[in-house]
């Protein structure tokens, strides 16, 4: 029976059993006018959770690291030069990419913890005065920290330093759990999955792109193939796909932005901030702190949280899985055996997560953490008795 307990690793998330569902269908010839009849409305649904009226949404059977490799592939040149701040493992791994594709990438080491910081941005896009600067790359959610950064702060040091580069995000652990606002912060390029907010199996990255990226595409010599823009958007246009698309995936996306509707998308804004509060208000019951700096950091959807001197984050990761069935996430990179992380995003709601504090604090008690075993349960409940709508 341990396979029902939810997972609280930051992605892949926990599967609604509506969208499980919806995925448990038979194939369908993907050449077809029914699968046209559901490819199209999932792609310009999904323009209201990027919230981009202007961009386009191109969907490839892979995970958010195929994202990314399309967005520069088609964009850019090798040799070209990218503006990068690294602050935890996903912007490194972004970086990697890039390199290995012969890129060019200013990087703007950041201790890990903080944000991408827009005022270095901007100091160094106003020196790059020939703009051979091609694009700025932004984690939006960075995942290993539990940091949130300010995009719009980005677009706005762009614009200070009246600088045309374009301007991609990861919002991979973001989108449709944290509000993301593709036009009005003037993201290019948007990259995410399938496996996080949406609720899904990894096997779909899904990118917004805006019409200067698609402009950019045209001249960008970088080789692709698999990810070529002008052949999915060739193929799209009718409703098709350039090969085989990942079918089962897209019944299951056409349930998940319903469910997304039917909340409302500003509800689950707030049902993702309510049930972070939460588990924050547990952290500080419990005397541990947060690898994010300061509060504006605070990500919505993942907490990555310090263990004391002397202990082994991995050990408590460990005894959660091997005691208690449950998994949580590792520290990565230079954060192993120092932060364990809880996700808190997805199909996620306070209830469970209760469940998720509770048994952190008998792990931690099995291993002799100084907490109080229910403290940071009884601190989340009563954050959760105070905010919660109590009906009759």
């Amino acid at each position: 029976m341990s396979g029902q307990n939810p997972v609280f690793i930051p992605g892949p998330t926990n599967i609604p059993d509506r969208l499980r569902n919806a995925m448990s269908i038979q194939t369908v010839d993907h050449r077809s006018s029914e699968f046209a009849g559901l490819f199209l409305p999932v792609l310009e649904d999904m323009k209201k959770v990027f919230k981009t009226a202007e961009g386009q949404v191109l969907a490839y059977p892979s995970s958010g690291t195929g994202g990314w490799e399309a967005a520069i592939s088609n964009t850019l040149s090798p040799g070209d030069k990218v503006l990068a701040a690294r602050h935890g493992m996903f912007s490194h791994r972004w970086i990697d990419l890039c390199q290995r594709h012969g890129l060019e990438v200013e990087v703007i080491e950041c201790e890990w913890g903080t944000g991408a910081p827009a005022d270095l941005f901007e100091e160094h896009l106003s020196k790059d005065a020939e703009h051979q600067i091609k694009a700025v790359l932004v984690t939006h959610n960075e995942t290993a920290t539990g940091v949130k950064s300010d995009v719009e702060a980005v677009r706005d040091a762009m614009n200070a330093s009246s600088h045309p580069a374009l301007l991609f995000v990861d919002c991979v652990s973001s989108l449709a759990s944290m509000d993301f606002r593709m036009d009005e912060w003037g993201v290019d390029i948007a990259v995410t999955g399938s496996q996080k907010g949406l609720m899904l199996a990894t096997g779909i990255a899904l990118l917004g792109v805006s019409p200067k990226a698609l402009q950019a595409s045209e001249s960008a010599t970088c080789p692709r193939t698999f990810f070529d823009f002008k052949d999915m958007l060739g193929a799209n246009s009718s409703g098709g796909y350039p090969y085989t698309p990942p079918l089962q995936l897209l019944y299951g996306l056409r349930e998940s932005l319903d469910m997304l509707f039917d909340e409302g998308m500003e509800n689950v804004f707030r049902r993702h901030r309510r049930i972070a509060a939460g588990v924050r208000e547990a952290i500080n019951a419990w005397g541990l702190e947060l690898c994010a700096k300061s509060p504006e950091l605070y990500s919505d959807t993942v907490s990555a949280i310090w263990v004391p001197e002397g202990f082994d984050s991995n050990a408590l990761t460990d005894r959660l899985l091997g005691t208690y069935a449950v998994s949580f996430g590792i520290g990565l990179g230079p954060l192993h055996g120092k932060v364990f992380r809880i996700g808190h995003l997805g199909a996620m709601t306070d209830m469970v997560m209760l469940s998720g504090i509770a048994v952190t604090e008998m792990a931690m008690a099995d291993l002799g953490y100084p907490i109080e075993l229910g403290s940071g349960t009884r601190a989340a409940q009563e954050y959760y008795r105070r905010t919660t709508s109590h009906s009759g």
